[in-house]
C-alpha cells in the first residue's frame, strides 16, 4: 500500500503509510510544524540529511526543498502530523500582538525539539479531528494553528525572528544555490522563487553564471555526479538515479551514453 495524505482541515495534514515509500521532491512554501507519530522520516535537504524520529516534534522552515522516505515502526505504522503555519495567520498574529521583526535571524537555527508535556499534548489534541470523532469548524482550526503559534514562541522566544520574518525575499547566491540543490527534481519555476527571482530574471542571471540553460545545466551536473558514483564509488545506477534527480532509468541511460559516449557497464 503506498503513503497516504490526508487533509484533516485546510493547515492540518495527515500522513501514513504501511510500507517504506520513498516521497517525490516537496517544496514548502510555508513554515510547517510536524509530529512523527509512528516510525521515522528520513529528510533529505541542502544541508544534508536529518532523520526525524518517532515523538520528535520538528519545526521545518519555508521555502525548503525536501525528499523524503518513509519507515514504518516494527508494528507497520507510520504515521506522521503536520500543521501549516501560513503567511497570513502568522502576520495576523503578529499584528494583534505588536510583533514587529525588522531584521532578520542570524543565530543557529533550533529546529528540533526534544519531546515535552505541552508540544506533546498539543498534538494530542488533535487525534480527534484525525479520528474523524470532531469536525473542525473554521474558527477552531484557526485556533489550533494560534495555540501551535503560542507553543512555539514558548519553548523558544528567538523563533520570532523566524516565523514573523515578512521581509521581502531578496536575491540569494545562484550559484552557491545550484550547486547545493541541483539534485532535487523540481520545476524552474521552484528555483527561481527559492532563489528571490523571476522566472525571467532567474534565467537571465542563470546564464550569465553558468553560460547555458538551467535545463542544461541540470542536466550535466547530474551525469557528472552519477559518473563520479560509478567510476569512483562503484555504485549502480539502480541505487542512485531518483536521488539525482532523473525520473527513470531508461532515461538516465540514454542521457549517460549521449553525453560520454559509454554505457555504464564500460565505465
Amino acid at each position: 500500500m503506498t503513503a497516504t495524505h490526508e487533509i484533516i482541515f485546510d493547515r492540518l495534514v495527515y500522513s501514513c503509510a504501511f510500507e517504506k515509500h520513498r516521497g517525490s521532491e516537496e517544496f514548502y512554501p510555508d513554515h510547517f510544524l510536524g509530529f512523527q507519530l509512528c516510525g521515522e522520516t528520513h529528510a533529505f535537504h541542502d544541508q544534508g540529511f536529518t532523520v526525524i524520529h518517532e515523538n520528535m516534534v520538528v519545526l521545518v522552515k519555508k521555502n525548503q526543498l525536501i525528499r523524503t522516505i518513509k519507515y514504518p515502526s516494527k508494528s507497520g505504522k507510520y504515521n506522521f502530523i503536520a500543521i501549516t503555519l501560513d503567511k497570513e495567520t502568522l502576520q495576523r498574529y503578529a499584528f494583534e500582538n505588536k510583533i514587529v521583526i525588522d531584521t532578520q535571524y542570524r543565530g543557529k537555527q533550533k529546529l528540533f525539539f526534544e519531546p515535552n508535556e505541552f508540544l506533546t499534548s498539543y498534538f494530542i489534541s488533535l487525534a480527534p479531528y484525525i479520528n474523524k470523532t470532531k469536525q473542525a469548524t473554521p474558527r477552531l482550526a484557526d485556533i489550533k494553528v494560534r495555540e501551535a503559534i503560542e507553543l512555539l514562541l514558548d519553548s523558544n522566544p528567538d523563533l520570532k525572528y523566524i516565523l514573523f520574518d515578512f521581509i521581502k525575499t531578496y536575491k540569494i547566491d545562484l550559484e552557491e544555490f545550484m550547486n547545493n540543490n541541483y539534485m532535487f527534481n523540481v520545476p524552474i519555476e521552484s528555483f527561481a522563487k527559492l532563489t528571490g527571482r523571476s522566472i525571467s530574471s532567474f534565467k537571465r542571471d542563470f546564464a550569465e553564471i553558468f553560460d547555458c540553460s538551467p535545463k542544461l545545466w541540470l542536466k550535466n551536473k547530474r551525469l557528472e555526479e552519477a559518473y563520479y558514483l560509478i567510476k569512483h564509488k562503484r555504485q549502480k545506477p539502480t541505487t542512485f538515479y531518483l536521488d539525482l534527480g532523473f525520473e527513470n532509468l531508461s532515461h538516465f541511460y540514454s542521457s549517460f551514453k549521449e553525453k560520454y559516449g559509454l554505457t555504464t557497464s564500460e565505465i
